[in-house]
């Protein structure tokens, strides 16, 4: 499909008063924004709705070969239809849409979106050269009949609340202050595979969770958990990592669901992270680990008690 078509797709039943971006995690920043587009398209009568991006603007122009997500298309979507966003508008962004002029590409919202006025961030750019910043649009919508607003960014304390920060938190294994901006709990999602059995063989037998491979991981190391299965809330445990004790090399997301006994292979599951343990660690025999594995599971209880 070409930019067009997958326009045309969702073209809503009433005017759209839009944002535009990639709205990864769908973090507090974003809602402050987005908080007050649904507002302002009460107030008109018009759809609140958001144009986003499948692929990452970032990853096409300056040709990086690796760019992590926070969270998935589909909890993405589900996130900012939570927030009250009545039209969410994937489109794929390749070098032709970033070819589009301004005008261009604003002319195509207002035939299929319906777009009545547009809501941005301050540092919001759109088109060739990046040449569609808010003052450019204002000009634009002069002659189209739209408004351009702007709202300031959200902070955290003297932080711009990013997706940008919300990765580098993540590396450096700052939970707490990811949940933060975030507004929610850092969570993972997928399919339940086969592993070794290792974790059996241990007396912690865990579920291997089967992420997407852009998805962005927390640093290495024990977090307690809690896992989500077919409406049912699980406390856990989880290490994510190489497994160093016996020279691993693939990162592998491992899951231990406290007081369970049950398959979940094929099963499809997301594990919140609540709290960071330690670090991943090599041990010096396998009876090391599972001491300190123990004391890990009676630190999750005790946390969960709590």
């Amino acid at each position: 499909m070409n930019i067009e078509e997958e326009l045309a797709a969702f073209t809503p039943a009433q005017p759209t008063l839009l944002t535009i971006g990639v709205f990864d995690g769908v973090h507090l920043g974003h809602k402050y924004l987005l908080d007050h587009l649904v507002a302002r398209a009460r107030e008109k009568g018009c759809l609140a709705g958001v144009v986003t991006f499948k692929t990452h603007p970032e990853k096409v122009l300056k040709r990086r070969d690796f760019l992590p997500w926070i969270c998935t298309l589909e909890e993405r979507v589900r996130l900012l239809k939570e927030v009250g966003i009545d039209v969410v508008v994937p489109v794929t962004f390749t070098r032709k849409v970033a070819g589009l002029s301004p005008r261009e590409f604003v002319l195509l919202l207002k035939k299929y979106l319906k777009m009545c006025d547009l809501v941005l961030g301050p540092d919001f750019a759109l088109g060739k050269h990046r040449q569609g910043d808010p003052a450019n649009l204002r000009e634009i919508g002069e002659g189209l009949d739209f408004r351009v607003e702007v709202v300031k960014p959200a902070r955290l304390g003297d932080e711009v609340i990013s997706s940008s920060a919300i990765r580098r938190l993540l590396t450096e294994g700052d939970l707490l202050k990811v949940e933060k901006m975030l507004g929610r709990h850092f969570s993972l999602e997928g399919t339940v595979v086969q592993g070794d059995r290792r974790g059996h063989t241990l007396g912690f037998p865990t579920a291997n969770l089967e992420v997407q491979p852009e998805q962005a991981l927390p640093k290495d190391g024990i977090y307690v958990t809690v896992a989500h299965s077919q409406g049912r809330q699980l406390h856990s445990v989880t290490n994510i990592g190489v497994r160093p004790t016996f020279d691993g090399l693939k990162r592998l997301i491992e899951t231990y669901i406290l007081d369970f006994d049950g398959d979940l292979y094929g099963q499809y599951l997301k594990i919140d992270l609540i709290a960071r343990l330690r670090d991943e660690i090599k041990f010096n025999s396998v009876e090391d680990l599972k001491k300190q594995m123990h004391i890990d599971v009676m630190q999750a209880r005790e946390m969960f008690r709590n």
